[in-house]
């Protein structure tokens, strides 16, 4: 059964324990674990590669749908606790969670780059919000203007669960679905000495406050074959 980390009195226990950690000088520790979970998803990767490459049309199918649930697994369930209390500052560009601060744009390439997409992290944490997502996701992004969060929320129950990209007026993060639940993930402008959390949509953050917002639902069939065969975004 796939595990998510959707519940926001757990994530604060764990916001505060990475913090003690982290204030009693086991940094080491934490940045070691996180680089052997890159190291982790770089071995499965390159074993579904494998696979992929070498199975019939009807295996290939299959193996797409395990990819998919790993990596959506994965990125909830393992990526995103790691950052989850790294500090925001507009110019913040760490790589690695809890030391240093992150910016919304590069706390988005970086996921989605331990994940093991090959993407121009520094060069599209630059970019606005949605000529980003059209490069990762292409033209399968849905807009809206000057609508109610409640109009956001029956759009992303209709479109399934999974995890979505999300573009705002000037700030980007990640909308997951699962277990019925919505929560946004982002490193957060509004409380910049929490940084990245998970939350409600709804309520003072600025997804519930945009009046602009673009979403694209990550982890089609195409990405999960470029994640598959590594393929390098420009």
């Amino acid at each position: 059964m796939i595990k998510y980390f959707t519940n926001i009195k757990i994530q604060s226990i764990f916001c505060l324990l990475i913090s003690t950690i982290f204030s009693t000088g086991n940094s080491q520790s934490i940045e070691e674990a996180y680089f052997k979970l890159i190291s982790s998803i770089e071995t499965q990767q390159e074993k579904n590669r494998f696979d992929f490459i070498n199975s019939s049309f009807e295996e290939k199918g299959k193996i797409v749908l395990k990819a998919r649930g790993y990596l959506i697994d994965v990125l909830a369930n393992e990526i995103f606790p790691y950052w989850y209390g790294t500090p925001w500052d507009f110019y913040g560009q760490t790589e690695v969670p809890g030391k240093g601060k992150i910016a919304c744009g590069y706390f988005v390439t970086h996921t989605l780059s331990a994940l093991g997409f090959n993407i121009p992290k520094k060069k599209w944490a630059q970019l606005a919000s949605e000529v980003m997502m059209k490069k990762f996701i292409k033209n399968k992004l849905k807009r809206f203007s000057n609508v109610h969060i409640s109009v956001i929320r029956e759009y992303i129950k209709k479109s399934g669960e999974g995890i979505y990209l999300v573009g705002l007026d000037s700030h980007v993060g990640y909308i997951i679905y699962i277990n019925d639940e919505i929560k946004f993930v982002h490193s957060n402008y509004y409380q910049p000495e929490i940084g990245v959390m998970s939350e409600n949509i709804e309520g003072w953050n600025p997804l519930n406050d945009s009046k602009y917002r673009v979403i694209g639902k990550l982890f089609s069939d195409e990405m999960i074959i470029n994640w598959l065969t590594q393929k390098t975004y420009n």
